[in-house]
């Protein structure tokens, strides 16, 4: 480990704690200042010696919370949003922790605009001071301060594709020196050469078809001259992007993570989803009331259309949406599917002047004749989709993930398309946003499998905003 980035680490620290200081003091003198005295009177008293000695505690207790948070941990840059998320958890963690001690002895003081203040500044200053921090250690890393030397050993395409990334991304610390294509006698009597004179921090081998004996090779001359080992793992390809190392008798072993979504994110998840889902039954009702009128004034059968949708895991469920179809032409394979609008469909999807799809696994009606007159409007405006809220609410669905399908059509998918059935389908998602129906099935696939791959709570708050935009976007397909 450089001794730059052991002095950034040890630096956040202080940083940090001088920045929740700032943002308690900030917080302080917002509430006394007079225009937020006029607006509410101040019927506390809160001498601000007093208040000093508790924020000095308070922000010491915080900072163990964000070395709990993985905060300190001294590695590469990884993504801001990802330092973003765990900072607003850890200041949560510790508003939390505040509120219940003063719950239990009331003993601090009883402004909750103080406390609220003081919580969102803390996130605001922390993340801006870590910002700023980054933005120093990659301006001296572009100077070739404090980047790793480095030997890069392999000529596959993976190594071609990591020596361009290294080169042209700066942020990373890393300067290839040196790089042999494979490892023969020469190759390593130049290695070892490097690594006695200390020209050399760190071996990279992205070579999958280096043998056992030259690998071991390689990490003994590592282990030998102190240097830093790194491999890139090539065994499953591109198939195998997330990975967590256990151990397991002694023995460490590698688990391939399918999407960050297991643990905690699956809970947080679910969480966001009861909560904004109740908040959009209250929003959307009156929608839903009129579009439930206007349906059952505008054509003959019920107002729901019930359909079996593919899940998580490829478990089947019953699939809400407004009914857009004349009743008798209903498709799929719900309680709403009949017998003549499965005619229909089969006639229509083999149509290419009218299914956009027909080349693949999905179908998209072009001026589709089933559809009613009311049917086309809020297929227009997506309206027909509001009834999966209550799905959300069920289980069924997240708020966000990959569109569920069909079972029909999810039964003529191939191996590769099956792992947008990681995790749970979405009420929106990434695909729907950059393009909607307008996406050919396997530009679609590639989108839903990016973000189960690189799945974040604040990337499904982007999509989330960034829906209706999408709705109000016009479609080649309508």
């Amino acid at each position: 480990m450089k001794k730059s980035e052991l002095t950034f680490a040890a630096l956040l620290v202080p940083l940090d704690f001088i920045m929740l200081l700032l943002a308690a003091v900030s917080a302080y003198q917002i509430r006394f200042a007079n225009i937020a005295a006029d607006i509410r009177p101040i019927i506390f008293s809160l001498p601000f010696e007093d208040y000093l000695r508790i924020i000095v505690l308070v922000a010491l207790f915080w900072i163990v919370i964000f070395a709990f948070a993985g905060l300190y941990a001294v590695r590469g840059f990884g993504k801001i949003s990802s330092e973003a998320y765990r900072v607003v958890l850890a200041c949560s963690t510790g508003l939390v922790a505040v509120i219940i001690y003063m719950f239990f002895q009331r003993t601090l003081f009883s402004s909750r605009f103080i406390i609220l203040a003081a919580w969102l500044l803390a996130i605001g200053y922390v993340v801006i001071a870590r910002v700023l921090v980054r933005w120093l250690q990659r301006n001296l890393y572009a100077r070739g301060i404090g980047t790793h030397k480095a030997v890069l050993i392999g000529e596959e395409e993976a190594s071609n594709r990591l020596a361009a990334l290294i080169r042209q991304s700066k942020k990373l610390g890393i300067e290839v020196t040196r790089r042999f294509k494979d490892m023969d006698e020469r190759n390593f009597r130049e290695l070892r050469e490097l690594a006695r004179h200390r020209n050399i921090d760190e071996l990279i081998v992205a070579d999958p078809d280096m043998t056992k004996a030259q690998m071991l090779d390689l990490y003994d001359i590592a282990d030998e001259y102190h240097l830093t080992f790194k491999y890139a793992a090539d065994l499953l390809g591109t198939k195998v992007l997330q990975t967590e190392v256990m151990e397991v008798g002694g023995i460490p072993v590698i688990e391939v993570k399918k999407t960050p979504l297991d643990g905690w994110g699956k809970i947080v998840k679910r969480l966001f989803d009861i909560v904004v889902s109740m908040l959009l039954v209250a929003l959307f009702s009156p929608v839903l009331l009129v579009t439930a009128l206007a349906i059952k004034l505008d054509s003959h059968g019920q107002i729901l259309y019930l359909d079996y949708r593919t899940g998580q895991y490829g478990n089947r469920f019953i699939f809400y949406k407004f009914r857009s179809m004349l009743a008798h032409l209903c498709d799929g394979e719900g309680p709403s599917a009949t017998e003549a609008g499965n005619e229909l469909l089969q006639k229509l999807s083999a149509d290419a002047q009218v299914n956009t799809r027909v080349q693949e696994p999905l179908h998209k009606i072009k001026d589709d004749p089933r559809l009613t007159r009311v049917g086309k409007f809020i297929r227009r405006w997506s309206i027909d989709e509001l009834p999966q809220i209550f799905n959300v609410l069920k289980g069924d669905i997240s708020l966000v993930g990959p569109r569920p399908h069909m079972t029909l059509e999810t039964a003529r998918y191939e191996r590769r398309h099956k792992k947008v059935l990681t995790i749970k389908p979405g009420l929106t998602g990434l695909a729907q946003i950059s393009g909607r129906s307008d996406l050919s099935f396997e530009e679609e696939v590639k989108l839903d499998t990016y973000y189960i791959e690189n799945w974040s709570f604040w990337h499904d708050v982007a999509i989330l905003f960034r829906t209706p935009f999408a709705v109000l976007k016009k479609r080649k397909a309508e």
